[in-house]
């Protein structure tokens, strides 16, 4: 049975194969339309993940050779590099940055994928190949979607991102989540994930948290796995909601875009 770890490495591949013929096929002017992601123009998320490539690809090889974590200075360089680029620099750029960062994830044997420890640079301590690869996948795929949706509001975010992504959604929390832009409220709301058959709880208060699920609950959000975790991040616009996402009780859909208004 595959572990953590393979699961998010052929994620990453899988994520990194579609995107790039994606990006590969896009025009000039869609290079510069608005993407899901506010305030970031389609070449620019493409930039971001990028970027983001090199600056982990570079924390992987540190470990593997014993050296620290690059510094913030070296994290810094690169983004002012992927920022100078124009639209189809970026373009022309972002396939083989990734594609390095994912063949070093796969080049891992079976005994590292288990054993080794990537210091990624703002973890308390180096994390396993499964925690940083899936570390990658949250980022990459919650970026995979805001090109998507650009040019297809009913996008989803790629299943096999989804059923791993579901682990870290809660992480996001402590700098997303904004529980002061209800003004005061607070509830318990009951959870219903349609697809999964799971149920758990959303504690809105401060700090915003996942729980148990509520026995009597103030209110119920019934979705997808896929929608909850865009609206754990933003993504759940009016324009993205599916038509069966239901809210009821005293906390809007309104209410809950506006806890998670995203990054």
């Amino acid at each position: 049975m595959s572990n953590r770890a393979d699961l998010a490495i052929a994620a990453l591949r899988t994520g990194h194969d579609n995107l790039s013929a994606l990006v590969a096929g896009l025009s000039a002017d869609q290079l510069t339309a608005p993407s899901a992601a506010e305030e970031w123009d389609v070449s620019q998320v493409v930039s971001h993940l990028g970027s983001g490539a090199e600056i982990n690809l570079e924390a992987l090889r540190a470990s593997l050779e014993g050296r620290p974590a690059p510094e913030f200075e070296f994290n810094k360089g690169v983004w002012a590099r992927w920022d100078g680029m124009t639209p189809q620099e970026r373009q022309a750029a972002f396939p083989g940055a990734n594609a390095r960062l994912v063949e070093a994830y796969e080049a891992f044997t079976p005994e590292q994928r288990t054993e080794h420890r990537i210091d990624v640079g703002w973890m308390p301590e180096p994390v396993d190949v499964a925690t940083s690869a899936l570390l990658r996948l949250t980022e990459f795929g919650y970026h995979d979607w805001d090109v998507r949706a650009s040019f297809d509001p009913s996008a989803a975010l790629a299943p096999e991102a989804a059923a791993l992504i579901s682990d870290r959604v809660e992480g996001l929390f402590g700098w997303i989540a904004k529980p002061a832009n209800i003004d005061g409220r607070t509830a318990d709301l009951l959870v219903r994930l349609t697809d999964t058959g799971e149920t758990l709880g959303l504690h809105l208060a401060e700090p915003v948290a996942i729980t148990a699920a509520p026995g009597n609950p103030d209110g119920e959000l019934s979705l997808t796995l896929e929608a909850w975790l865009r609206l754990a991040a933003g993504r759940l616009k009016a324009r993205y909601t599916p038509a069966d996402v239901a809210v009821s009780g005293p906390i809007s859909l309104d209410d809950l875009r506006a806890v998670f208004p995203g990054y």
